[in-house]
């Protein structure tokens, strides 16, 4: 069976790296907010190219203090894709703010030309999501945060080392989350995330709310939350950083074998805007009418599959409060019934690559 992602694939590249570091952190006695912590967010800022990077429990942990520490609740506007996953929607509405869609480009993201029509007196972010492994259009968004007076916030937890034009994901707005759950780019054995920034207040803000509001013990500024991330996984994140741009060059040799070899007239192949690269976090294509087929011919040959997403946000039980309807972003619903990832990991052999690669060539449209 050929997995839509294997994580155990990954960790045999590099597994006695991984048990020396776990050893390591499990023999020093300390496990919360010490030096493996401070360590990994040295690195990461660096890697990323921010002044500074905060350690936080979760990806959606990021998000929604985000918002909560650039003072954005109830009342206010963020405009975000139709076509996020809905984690991104709920750190805008777990402060009461109101999320605002704006449908996707057929780059998968964010459509930056649809953006100023919705801008209203309410508005006071974008919250620019960069999925599937490749930057939004991040000129035009911040020339709109300018324009604006808008605060940008990004969510990275996809591309974990994208760049635009030249500048990595995660350095435009006033923060950049990240997610560091396991089937990330640089993913951790567990849940964690963190924030960059290069405000200096708001990292300091950041690292006093993660711990209950506490700079000093048990003197509380703020009534924070309990998000930290732990040292355990800091560290094996530290590993896993290290082989990052490994891992990136291998999922986009994998990826250019699919873009150079799958041929099925039925299957539009991902698309990469001008600007951008992409690490393909997913290799996600579009069947605009035999989806589901295809999704069936593949796992009756083994080879498991994923949608990404498929149920748009405002559609979602979740958020019918805020009165969405089928229709209102088209473009949003019909990628919802067309996408497909296909099977995208690192440590996948060449001939599971052109298993997949002959099966979607071979499917056929039902007649």
């Amino acid at each position: 069976m050929i997995m839509p992602n294997n994580l155990g694939r990954q960790y045999s590249l590099h597994a006695d790296e991984y048990k020396k570091k776990a050893c390591e952190v499990l023999d020093s006695g300390w496990y919360i907010l010490g030096k493996e912590v401070s360590a990994f967010e040295e690195e990461w800022s660096k890697y990323i190219g921010a002044k500074y990077c905060v350690g936080l429990a979760s990806g959606l942990d990021a998000l929604w203090i985000s918002f909560r520490l650039l003072n954005i609740g109830v009342g206010d506007e963020v405009i975000v894709c139709a076509n996020a996953y809905i984690a991104c929607v709920m750190g805008i509405t777990m402060n009461g703010a109101t999320p605002v869609f704006v449908e996707p480009d057929k780059y998968d993201n964010i459509d930056a030309e649809k953006i100023e029509a919705v801008i209203t007196d309410k508005t006071k972010a974008i919250l620019a999501v960069h999925l599937y492994g490749q930057s939004c259009d991040m000129t035009k968004i911040m020339g709109l945060a300018n324009k604006y007076n808008l605060r940008v916030v990004e969510d990275c937890a996809q591309s974990h080392g994208n760049h635009w034009n030249g500048k990595t994901v995660g350095t435009f707005g006033d923060i950049g989350c990240f997610s560091f759950y396991p089937s990330k780019g640089c993913g951790a054995f567990g849940d964690a995330g963190a924030i960059v920034t290069d405000n200096e207040e708001l990292a300091k803000l950041f690292r006093v709310f993660r711990n209950y509001g506490s700079e000093k013990r048990y003197h509380n500024m703020m009534v924070g939350s309990n998000s930290r991330l732990d040292e355990l996984q800091a560290g094996l994140l530290r590993v896993k950083l290290k082989h990052l741009d490994e891992f990136n060059e291998e999922r986009c040799r994998i990826a250019d074998r699919y873009n150079k070899e799958i041929s099925n007239p039925l299957i539009q192949k991902p698309l990469i805007r001008p600007g951008a690269d992409s690490t393909w976090h997913q290799y996600v294509v579009h069947v605009p009418m035999y989806r589901d087929a295809l999704m069936e011919f593949l796992k009756e040959r083994e080879i498991g599959t994923l949608i990404h997403y498929p149920i748009p946000p405002h559609l979602s039980e979740a958020y019918a409060y805020l009165g969405h309807k089928d229709g209102d972003f088209p473009i949003a619903e019909r990628f919802a019934d067309e996408v497909l990832s296909l099977p995208m990991y690192n440590g996948m052999t060449l001939d599971e690559q052109s298993k997949v690669i002959n099966a979607v060539n071979t499917f056929k449209a039902e007649v």
